[in-house]
């Protein structure tokens, strides 16, 4: 008899090979053999944080002008051709511009040009220059130079916005680590930070591998999506505390096989989960960059988009297998694994 409230783990053949893969999905019967093959899994995401910091450490980051202070100037788009403003701005400073894009759609098309940090003089050439150019028209409706905006981000600013970041960051992995253990239990508030670094980590990575321009909305987005997983490790950690809860009173699965089955059982959950998340966050991106042109908001979607991906990988291919290896280090786990070994032996050798 298995003790209240413990689910059974089935054995490793009770999955008939004809069940299609959303068969088992739905089910959630421990099909995925996900803790029994964490050696795997441990190998995959330690490659994944090598090569991330490898990137981090050697290609860095493209930092936003708000971390690297410089000038924008923005004027209505019409029909301009970016690398014509390009060729003007680099004529009149006697150097390229960082970064020339158009922004928006139909009416609310901008131009951005980004550069290093300007002298008011030379913002006022620069600007003169590309009103001669391309007749920028302002809100009365006529060619005029103020048509053309200016404004200066101090490098400052973006380290201070980081640093407040970090301390908010070291903040909540202290809540969460205290939290957990005290509703859970310390090796599962081990793993959950362990997860959340990965997450980070990964995060980071990407956006130093791919080139993804990092801006303030990206910090503070970062700090978002530990939250979501955050919550879909504490949901699957709390199905596993059910399924091995008074585990020990009896000999019919390992903690390994029920900790597995707590992660099959919510895999479809997981899924479910970062597919919503994901599909609002694409709209905003579409909005962001095709219609309202708001760079803040792409940033802060982008960041979101890649963080829930790599927060589901986590909490269902390392928060749960490096807790079962965590338990597996404990003598009561070990003797009650061997237990259940010594009962399948005895069955087997009456068979």
């Amino acid at each position: 008899m298995s003790a209240p409230g413990t689910t059974t783990a089935p054995a490793d053949d009770a999955t008939p090979a004809s069940e299609s893969l959303f068969t088992r999905l739905y089910t959630g019967t421990g099909a995925f053999r996900i803790v029994q093959n964490r050696r795997r899994f441990y190998i995959l995401t330690t490659a994944i944080v090598a090569i991330c910091l490898a990137s981090i450490l050697l290609r860095g980051f493209s930092f936003g002008i708000d971390f690297t202070g410089g000038t924008k100037l923005t004027m209505p788009a019409g029909d301009i051709d970016k690398d014509r403003v390009a060729v003007v701005v680099e004529e009149s400073l006697g150097e390229e511009p960082q970064m020339v894009q158009i922004v928006g759609a139909g009416a609310a098309r901008v131009v951005e040009v980004e550069t290093r940090f300007l002298t008011s003089d030379e913002i006022r050439e620069t600007k003169q220059a590309l009103f001669e150019e391309f007749q920028p028209v302002g809100a009365t409706g006529e060619p005029t130079v103020e048509a053309i905006g200016d404004s200066a981000r101090s490098e400052s600013w973006g380290g201070q916005v980081t640093q407040k970041a970090l301390i908010a960051l070291a903040v909540f992995l202290a809540v969460v680590f205290v939290y957990i253990a005290f509703r859970f239990e310390f090796d599962m508030s081990v793993a959950a930070i362990v997860a959340l670094l990965f997450d980070v980590i990964s995060t980071a990575g990407i956006y130093s591998l791919v080139g993804f321009e990092v801006t303030p909305a990206t910090v503070i987005g970062l700090l978002t999506i530990l939250g979501f997983s955050l919550y879909d490790t504490v949901v699957v950690f709390d199905k596993v505390e059910e399924n091995t809860r008074g585990i020990r009173h009896t000999t019919r699965s390992t903690y390994a096989e029920e900790a597995n089955l707590g992660v099959n059982q919510t895999l479809m959950r997981s899924i479910h989960t970062t597919i919503i998340g994901l599909l609002p966050l694409l709209a905003l991106v579409v909005i962001a960059v095709w219609i309202l042109g708001v760079g803040t908001l792409k940033d802060l979607a982008l960041v979101q988009m890649v963080g829930i991906v790599t927060g589901t990988f986590s909490s269902v291919f390392l928060a749960t297998p490096l807790l079962v290896t965590l338990k597996e280090r404990r003598a009561e786990v070990r003797e009650h694994n061997a237990k259940v070994l010594a009962r399948r032996e005895r069955a087997g050798a009456t068979a």
